[in-house]
């Protein structure tokens, strides 16, 4: 079984003293053990977040995916969907009550708009997930299928940065998965919270890497 050797710099802050602590650390990918959950990555969703990089992002997010089949990493398309109604949606929720009240909101989501693009879309035996909230884990199976194909390693990416990928991280790391973000596969329409969440909060719980590192660190 091959296994894939990363070196993970975990950074922690100490108010106290006003400084970052780097913690070196050596870890383990094992293929047969990891999956790669593409999230959120619909035809309207990255035309809005990625705009003009999206061929380039595309192209990065493309390479990722690849390399996984190549290696034998289990890959997950995450995506957000309803049901005519949309009787998944409460109007106490914020984000998702807004859909709910707004047709032209909802044609995102819809076909041809919610469509995954071709070059990033899920091959013949991949596993698709729709879900309803912007955790990639809420009200979905996503917990049992990763528990039942032994998963343990996560490599995440997807838009937003501030939406799914910052949610399924932060519920991903309480359940103890060793986290993977690639950072120029995701984005965010702001700019500062992505650099932020990249560069502060996600190397805490996560190694941090681009694609090309991903792929090299292979």
């Amino acid at each position: 079984m091959q296994v894939l050797l990363v070196r993970m710099w975990t950074q922690a802050r100490i108010p106290s003293a006003e400084k970052e602590l780097e913690v070196a650390a050596t870890s383990s990918i094992c293929p047969a053990h990891t999956a790669v959950l593409s999230m959120d990555c619909q035809t309207g969703i990255v035309s809005i977040y990625a705009k003009d990089d999206k061929d380039n992002f595309l192209t990065r997010s493309a390479n990722v995916l690849n390399h996984a089949r190549a290696t034998g990493i289990t890959i997950i398309h995450v995506k957000v969907g309803f049901r005519p109604g949309l009787p998944e949606v409460s109007p106490r929720n914020l984000l998702f009550g807004a859909i709910k009240s707004s047709a032209q909101h909802q044609k995102l989501f819809q076909e041809p708009l919610g469509t995954i693009p071709s070059v990033i879309a899920p091959q013949e035996g991949e596993i698709v997930i729709t879900k309803h909230r912007i955790s990639a884990f809420a009200g979905t199976d996503l917990a049992m299928i990763l528990r039942a194909n032994e998963i343990d390693t996560l490599v995440l990416y997807g838009i937003a940065t501030s939406g799914v990928v910052l949610s399924t991280l932060l519920e991903a790391a309480d359940a103890d998965f060793r986290l993977v973000v690639i950072k120029d596969c995701c984005a965010d329409l702001d700019s500062q919270l992505h650099d932020c969440l990249i560069n502060r909060l996600f190397p805490a719980r996560a190694l941090v890497l681009s694609a090309r590192e991903f792929i090299e660190a292979s």
